[in-house]
């Protein structure tokens, strides 16, 4: 997995994944009232997610780095 392309989209993916994961988070405070279990649950969600894509920014940046 060496091309330019992978490492973009690699790289794409994990900035979707972000902004997807923190959107999520911030509007979880601002809709209905639920059960705490709700809460953590999906904070551990965006957590893990946020994680994942920082992994892959970092795999499609070496990726990136390694086509040049």
């Amino acid at each position: 997995m060496k091309s330019r392309p992978t490492g973009l989209f690699l790289m794409g993916l994990a900035v979707f994944m972000v902004f997807e994961w923190v959107m999520l988070a911030k509007n979880l405070g601002s809709g209905p009232r639920r059960s705490d279990a709700f809460y953590v649950i999906h904070y551990i969600l965006c957590a893990v997610n946020v994680v994942l894509a920082v992994i892959l920014a970092r795999i499609g940046w070496k990726a990136w780095k390694s086509a040049s």
